[in-house]
């Protein structure tokens, strides 16, 4: 029987592969490798197999690849969509880039998150077009950069479009419908700089930005108490990085910090805010020498599916029969690239593999449920593009 790291033409085979390629994003590690070499892989694999691929790098040493399988036409596109980067390998236990097969496990950085998808996808998309094409295009997207800003996904997004999009994050084989969204601001509050021996000159902004700090808390607490939603329950807010002061004998004249309000369908950075405004301006009304400045900064909105949209209904189906059961339906409290799919008008949904440890010091892929994925998505395909 052979060793299955020898092969590429089965998802196992073909994880192990991109696992042992270092794809670490750099705007997270500095000096991260980034996706160069990952995408020159997979496109050249996947031109070995019939596929159209398009490269795309409007950030140098940050390419993302599109490959299409053309249909004859009158057919339904398809897109599968995956990130090509993870996290950093430093504080994995183990070599991260060596594969490992334990106990119907593979281990390593990315199996998880989310190569384990890449390879499903990959080899999926291979197997549905074997025998010729479909009637509808079969479009893979491997991105750049989902860890971080999702430029790769947006970059895609510029240039194609499909009928109907699945990402193929981890998902432990439940069909994914909802995630939560997120919205980051800075609120630096301003006080006045002084000699520690002058209370009377100066103005402590760490002690104002303790207000704030207490607020926010309670801000919290009326979240988790306002209304729900049915799969994601109530937005979040926490305080994530505070900065402030020069030195242990001056007044600090700024206190920076840094929250993160998760969303759930229905807010959005606008309204985000209104909120936080609103609680800064009460405590300007209410605390002497209260000043503060509020700056948004990176936001991604929340994501909700047409539970009877024809690509849900048809996934959902062939998972059904190869499971055995019908799948779970879920929600994710993070955040992925469906988000961007859907605000492009792209239905679409998140199903992946089984496992544990994205962004751990142990991560692995059950091996078991990558076949399973694989089978799923190889039908789905075939099923709505032809």
């Amino acid at each position: 029987m052979p060793d299955p790291l020898d092969s590429d033409s089965d998802p196992v085979g073909l994880l192990a592969r991109l696992i042992s390629i270092d794809s670490v994003n750099p705007d997270l590690v500095p000096g991260g490798a980034g996706e160069t070499v990952i995408a020159d892989f997979c496109g050249r694999w996947l031109t070995a197999r019939g596929f159209e691929v398009h490269r795309l790098e409007k950030r140098p040493g940050r390419p993302s690849f599109v490959a299409v399988a053309r249909g004859t036409g009158g057919g339904r596109s398809l897109m599968l969509n995956g990130h090509l980067d993870t996290v950093g390998l430093a504080d994995y236990d183990g070599d991260p880039l060596v594969p490992q097969i334990r106990d119907g496990r593979m281990y390593g950085r990315g199996t998880f998150d989310m190569k384990g998808g890449i390879a499903a996808m990959m080899v999926a998309a291979a197997r549905a077009t074997a025998d010729g094409a479909l009637r509808g295009d079969v479009i893979l997207a491997g991105v750049a950069d989902e860890e971080h800003g999702s430029f790769g996904t947006e970059e895609v997004l510029e240039s194609f479009t499909a009928d109907a999009a699945i990402v193929i994050e981890p998902s432990h084989l439940e069909v994914t419908l909802a995630h939560k969204g997120f919205a980051w601001y800075d609120v630096e509050i301003v006080g006045r700089a002084a000699h520690g021996s002058r209370p009377d000159l100066g103005i402590d902004a760490i002690a104002k930005a303790g207000h704030f700090l207490v607020a926010l808390e309670d801000l919290g607490r009326r979240l988790a108490q306002g209304p729900t939603h049915r799969l994601l329950g109530t937005g979040t807010v926490h305080a994530s990085v505070i900065h402030g002061g020069a030195e242990a004998s001056t007044y600090p004249a700024n206190c920076r910090i840094t929250l993160e309000r998760r969303t759930v369908p229905g807010e959005n950075a606008d309204s985000v805010e209104r909120e936080l405004t609103e609680v800064l301006d009460h405590l300007a009304d209410e605390v002497p020498d209260f000043h503060y400045r509020l700056t948004r900064g990176l936001h991604r909105e929340p994501f909700e599916a047409d539970p009877e949209a024809p690509v849900v209904r048809t996934l959902t189906r062939h998972a059904e029969q190869a499971l055995g059961h019908p799948p779970v339906v879920r929600a994710e409290p993070f955040w992925t690239d469906c988000a961007l799919l859907d605000r492009a008008g792209i239905p679409c949904l998140l199903f992946g593999v089984d496992g544990e440890g994205a962004h751990a010091a142990t991560e692995y892929v059950d091996l078991a449920s990558l076949d399973r994925l694989t089978r799923i998505l190889t039908a789905t395909v075939g099923d709505f593009c032809s």
